[in-house]
């Protein structure tokens, strides 16, 4: 299985590594840490030792709750953020995690590769036509609600269920849409009670029927946390 990445196809046969940039001042683990040029540096360099395959760069916290924030807040967070690592690193694959088609649309003029969109365009219309355009793999996440109210929308009769019928109808768009390269996420965390999320987990393999490259994203979740009765 494989994702074309600007004319260069990456190979997922082996489990690829995300390492995760948030450089907003909210951010549920890493509000504020990067915010200087040679701390963000310092950052990705040791994320990319440690093995990381993929620098994810958010500028709008989606973390239960968080606030809205504009448009031109979120690019004059990620857009010089983009420009740095990839001016720095420049065989580093970046993905942009934003759910709005502007911002994503100027991340991957700025160098960004990857779109990673915890909505799966369902906050924004133009999502599916600007991603077709650019010709780069979408992540498709499956959340309900907004990052203010998903944990209001907890309220599904079979989770696996209405997952499996979420990506299909998505998919489905996505690909009636244009967009060639799709990777599914379930959205761990997202609009998910804690049993929820290990009832996925422990039946991730129904989501192998899409023929998709899956993320999986519970680092530093509550629903490891907690479980372990930590912090």
């Amino acid at each position: 299985m494989t994702i074309n990445i600007k004319g260069k196809l990456m190979n997922l046969s082996v489990p690829k590594i995300m390492g995760i940039l948030n450089v907003t001042p909210d951010s549920f683990y890493d509000g504020g840490k990067y915010n200087s040029e040679k701390k963000i540096l310092n950052q990705v360099e040791k994320m990319i030792i440690s093995g990381a395959d993929i620098i994810d760069i958010g500028g709008y916290s989606s973390r239960p709750g968080a606030d809205e924030i504009s448009i031109k807040d979120e690019l004059s967070r990620v857009i010089p953020i983009i420009q740095l690592i990839s001016k720095k690193f420049p065989k580093i694959v970046i993905s942009i995690d934003t759910f709005r088609s502007q911002v994503a649309k100027e991340a991957i003029d700025s160098g960004a590769h990857i779109i990673n969109d915890i909505s799966g365009g369902n906050l924004d219309t133009d999502m599916f036509n600007i991603v077709s355009k650019l010709n780069v793999p979408y992540i498709l996440m499956h959340m309900r609600g907004t990052p203010v109210n998903m944990m209001n929308r907890t309220d599904y009769n079979n989770i696996k269920n209405e997952v499996n019928k979420y990506f299909s109808k998505r998919i489905s768009n996505a690909k009636s849409a244009g967009i060639n390269d799709i990777i599914i996420d379930p959205g761990f965390g997202f609009s998910k009670t804690r049993e929820q999320n290990y009832k996925l987990l422990n039946n991730l393999e129904f989501l192998k029927d899409f023929g998709a490259p899956i993320v999986v994203g519970v680092s530093r979740k509550s629903m490891i946390y907690k479980t372990l009765d930590t912090t």
